[in-house]
């Protein structure tokens, strides 16, 4: 009895401890969105008299509670709380919402010339200074400082405006510079708290040397893409926040990088992260943390996600931020694959033995696991396997298991919904990535031949791939679910095969033996924003007084509507494109620096939009961080249609529609423009009022309004056309959009 009454003790304690231990286990990571407090005092303390006094007790013993504080993009902080201390601090006064933890996906040389940017003091790369004087913020992986894409020369010191800070001191032979004015870490993608940013996936690496890598000669991969590489804006500024890890990136995280952006002077943002799709945008920090930087006059470019070719699959919709779709170039990494037939294939593989020989016919084989999951050595050994794809970032694995099996050669085939998409990946193998269509001619060939062989010639880099460029299949897919009424993706840009700069990465095995491998070709709407990102920027350093919204106009309006053979830009079918596809788009640099007209908007503008939403006065206030009264005297609702957007769409039903918008001139003081409508006319009727616009300074406004009809029976799938404002010098181009039947009912 004497020894149980001696352990009892120890027994209580323990049983607290298992509890306590029970209790932190519990705990969930939330972001806390406050009402913006009138008073002064520590923001900290502030943050600290929301959480429970139990919490605050017990902070000391297991951790800080309080994650990140966050003042300039939302009004709040991260902490970590039970379920019972999550419902206490909902019920606070002052509380507006908690949002649980989630973790987003990151959506993953020859570009500039694609693009026509090219060297010279007259072109408007060299007027611009490539983007002189302007900071890029990216929230990515983090940066390999080292790496010759971010070296200064010719770089400018910071501007004076700048407030950012610097983690690199420790880093041998590199660390910020002119070019890399500033990096940090944030929470899990930091390994700890004095941990400088370097990038350990290579993801931040590529996407910074996209958007403004400084010029680097000889440049290439394995032997292919040789040439000068640069970024879109090679002389302008580099701001890190590493938000990411290697696979995924909290919204914790995300958002504090964001706010700390925001307060250090950015002048744009690359978001090469996806978000939740077609969530309200009060639900949505991406967009509520967003809508602060474009207050502060911050351009946003943000990924439309890899989540295509499935309709309403974009995601970062919201109208204030450009939305960027991927699309090809005319550069292919070259593969042909050769039947014992004759027949002919092209394909892209990133492997390419040097000797650059055909070799000689293998059998080939089509295993009855079509994407080669399952093999059985005796019947692939020595042979070429045709395998189905299974998802863009299993291409190389599969080829891995073909060569554990010991196959000589494998074609990899798309799969129906991928169409013409292929990719140069790195393979361990000779192999080559060809269209369905090309496949599916191989595959019946396999089938059908009593002996059928396969070689594959290695052919490089060829320039002039045709047609160029195209929408990738992966490229998600409008129309936004959270705002239907606005045109998204916005613009599409080079996000497919991208050689950029790389560090050294765990994500890609398959180069272990070559850890200093300085290039490396990726593909994604991860690749496609910093393109933009950079372009924005150049557009910044030529026009610092424009506001996001006419830099997005100019991108938008400018961009192309035909490929290089000057017809409709197709989509991974070779189909027409839809605008909810490439949005209005594939991006033209040289034209959106002098757009002629812009589409301007300003906060007050998207807080109209907003409350025409329908997400009520709290939802508003919650992404504005304004106390609003949308059915007041002062603040008149819009729809989305009624939004001074550069695009239009129309819920057309049984009555006309009638829409307004307003330009500003930024071309030629004087200057006239004519509307031309390239519109269906069978289908729809287009009168824009008046059909002339005439203007006699730069910056002056005028108004126009589109009526849009059905002159005949409404078309059950949709309608798609152009509105241009044409003059001696310009064409500004709009979409307008009737979405389907579906969709407007």
């Amino acid at each position: 009895m004497r020894t149980q009454r001696n352990l009892l003790p120890l027994l209580l304690l323990l049983s607290a401890a298992l509890l306590a231990v029970a209790d932190a286990q519990e705990r969930k990571n939330y972001v806390v969105h406050l009402e913006p407090r009138d008073g002064g005092g520590s923001v900290e303390e502030w943050h600290r008299s929301f959480l429970p006094e139990a919490t605050l007790d017990s902070a000391a013993d297991d951790g800080p509670r309080i994650i990140h504080s966050y003042s300039h993009v939302l009004t709040g902080f991260a902490a970590s709380l039970t379920d019972a201390e999550a419902e206490t601090l909902r019920r606070k006064e002052g509380c507006l919402r908690l949002y649980p933890e989630e973790f987003l996906p990151l959506a993953t040389t020859h570009s500039p010339g694609f693009l026509g940017l090219h060297m010279g003091k007259h072109g408007f790369w060299g007027r611009s200074g490539f983007g002189r004087g302007v900071v890029i913020g990216l929230l990515d992986t983090g940066i390999l400082p080292t790496h010759p894409s971010f070296g200064d020369a010719g770089m400018p010191p910071p501007p004076k405006k700048w407030k950012g800070a610097c983690q690199f001191r420790s880093v041998a032979g590199g660390g910020c510079s002119n070019k890399v004015i500033g990096a940090r870490a944030f929470g899990s993608a930091a390994i700890n708290d004095t941990a400088p940013p370097v990038d350990d996936a290579g993801h931040g690496t590529h996407t910074a040397s996209t958007a403004a890598g400084n010029f680097v000669q000889n440049a290439g991969v394995r032997g292919n893409a040789h040439g000068r590489a640069s970024g879109m804006a090679p002389h302008a500024h580099l701001a890190i926040y590493k938000v990411c890890t290697r696979s995924r990136c909290s919204i914790l995280d995300i958002v504090a990088g964001l706010d700390a952006a925001v307060r250090d002077g950015v002048d744009v943002l690359s978001f090469s992260i996806g978000a939740t799709d077609g969530a309200q945008f009060n639900y949505d920090l991406i967009a509520i943390a967003t809508f602060k930087a474009m207050e502060r006059g911050i351009f946003v470019s943000a990924a439309a996600g890899n989540d295509g070719p499935a309709a309403g699959s974009i995601t970062n919709g919201a109208p204030w931020m450009l939305t960027v779709a991927a699309g090809t170039t005319d550069r292919a990494i070259r593969t042909t694959v050769r039947l014992g037939n004759g027949q002919e294939f092209h394909g892209e593989s990133l492997f390419q033995p040097r000797n650059n020989t055909a070799g000689r016919p293998l059998p080939l084989v089509f295993p009855e696991a079509r994407d080669c999951s399952a093999l059985v050595e005796a019947e692939v050994r020595g042979k070429v396997v045709l395998c189905e794809s299974r998802s863009i970032s299993e291409h190389v694995e599969q080829g891995q298991t073909v060569a554990a099996y010991g196959g000589a050669g494998m074609v990899l085939m798309n799969k129906a919904a991928e169409g013409y998409t292929t990719f140069a990946d790195a393979h361990v193998l000779a192999a080559s990535h060809v269209s369905h269509a090309a496949g599916s001619r191989i595959a019946a060939y396999a089938r059908s031949a009593p002996s059928p062989t396969a070689s594959i010639a290695f052919r490089g880099t060829v320039m002039g791939s045709s047609p160029a460029p195209s929408v990738a299949f992966f490229s998600s897919r409008g129309p936004n679910r959270a705002s239907p009424g606005i045109l998204k993706p916005d613009i599409t840009g080079p996000g497919m095969n991208i050689l950029a700069a790389w560090a050294p990465s765990e994500m890609h095995p398959e180069f272990a033996d070559d850890v200093s491998l300085p290039f490396f070709v990726e593909s994604g709407t991860s690749m496609s924003t910093p393109h933009l990102s950079g372009i924005a920027a150049v557009i910044k350093s030529l026009h610092p007084s424009w506001s996001p919204a006419a830099v997005k106009s100019a991108i938008m309006t400018s961009s192309d509507a035909a490929d290089h053979a000057g017809v409709p830009i197709k989509d991974e079918q070779y189909r027409r494109a839809s605008f909810y596809s490439m949005g209005a788009g594939y991006v033209n640099p040289s034209r959106a620096v002098d757009p002629g007209l812009v589409y301007d908007l300003g906060a007050g503008d998207y807080v109209a939009y907003l409350c025409g939403l329908g997400i009520g006065d709290g939802g508003v206030k919650e992404i504005t961080g304004r106390r609003v009264a949308c059915g007041g005297k002062r603040l008149k609702p819009i729809t989305e249609a009624e939004l001074n957007y550069p695009s239009l769409v129309v819920k057309l039903l049984s009555r006309p529609v009638t829409v307004r918008r307003t330009v500003t001139n930024v071309g030629k003081a004087s200057s006239m423009y004519r509307a031309v409508v390239d519109m269906p006319s069978r289908a729809v009727s287009v009168v824009v009022r008046p059909p002339t616009l005439r203007f006699d300074r730069v910056n002056e406004k005028r108004s126009f309004t589109v009526t849009v009809r059905w002159s005949g029976p409404p078309a059950a799938g949709g309608v798609e056309g152009n509105l241009k404002w044409v003059s001696r010098d310009h064409v500004v181009r709009s979409p307008i959009v009737i979405p389907p039947a579906k969709a407007t009912a």
